[in-house]
């Protein structure tokens, strides 16, 4: 097996690096800003085209958000806020919110701080696996601020009201294993473990078909907000679009013939 190769498609970027494995069907967006991985203001923007551009690539099926060092990222560059025009400012909720977006999943590998944008865009994410060393916080009460790239709002939808204004109204930082008490993260393993325990659920979410992972996670995404009525009609439309997919019937021959199933997407 090839090792993962820095991605030439994006070159010039600022603060992260991109790589792809084809063969693992795999992409891993890097933060790589030593020793903190501070998010800058135009970084924001590039972290938003890269996952279009890799939501777009039929190589891959699952991207990985990690950070290179101790922290996944001690938030963003507070000088960039004052420095930038309040249209940039506009746009930062939207950026941040690329791995919701996204079609494909997208699992963020958590050490160390995760604090505001880091958070933030952690939160973006559909799996959130945490070392035992990992700290959320929203700080933006200390700068006379509130977090502004949906933060507070992704949060409430997890924890409810009353956790969140603890959080977001105390500046409060949260350990690992209150976050996966919460239901904020994903799973919670040793520091030396979180590589392997993200290599090992992108190897599970790759042998699914494509199709109805990306099927599944914007049927979730589309009914958060929805009654339940509307919701299981949804469910309804949805499963019956798929049984017409080749990737179902790939999943029911490969059931009876007692094989693993060899899906393409489609």
């Amino acid at each position: 097996m090839s090792a993962p190769m820095t991605d030439p498609r994006f070159n010039d970027l600022d603060g992260f690096r991109v790589e792809v494995d084809a063969e693992r069907f795999r992409a891993d967006v890097i933060l790589d800003r030593a020793p903190l991985n501070v998010i800058s203001m135009p970084q924001r923007d590039q972290l938003r085209k890269v996952f279009e551009a890799l939501d777009e690539d039929s190589a891959v099926r699952v991207i990985v958000l990690r950070a290179v060092g101790e922290h996944f990222s001690s938030g963003g560059n507070i000088k960039g806020f004052m420095e930038a025009s309040p249209e940039h400012v506009s746009k930062l909720a939207w950026n941040v919110a690329a791995p919701a977006r996204c079609g494909k999943p997208v699992i963020a590998a958590n050490r160390g701080y995760a604090f505001g944008v880091g958070f933030e865009i952690s939160l973006a994410c559909d799996f959130r696996i945490v070392s035992e060393t990992c700290q959320y916080a929203l700080p933006e009460q200390k700068l006379g601020q509130i977090p502004g790239s949906g933060g507070s709002a992704r949060l409430q939808k997890i924890v409810g009201i009353t956790r969140t204004k603890d959080i977001v109204m105390r500046s409060r930082r949260i350990g690992a294993n209150q976050a996966l008490d919460w239901g904020i993260a994903t799973e919670m393993v040793p520091d030396d473990q979180l590589e392997a325990a993200t290599d090992a659920l992108v190897a599970e979410l790759v042998g699914f078909s494509p199709l109805a992972q990306r099927t599944a996670k914007k049927l979730l995404n589309d009914t958060e907000d929805a009654s339940l009525s509307i919701a299981i009609e949804l469910e309804g439309h949805c499963y019956s679009r798929l049984r017409s997919s080749d990737d179902f019937a790939e999943g029911v021959d490969a059931f009876h013939s007692k094989r693993p199933p060899n899906f393409r997407g489609s």
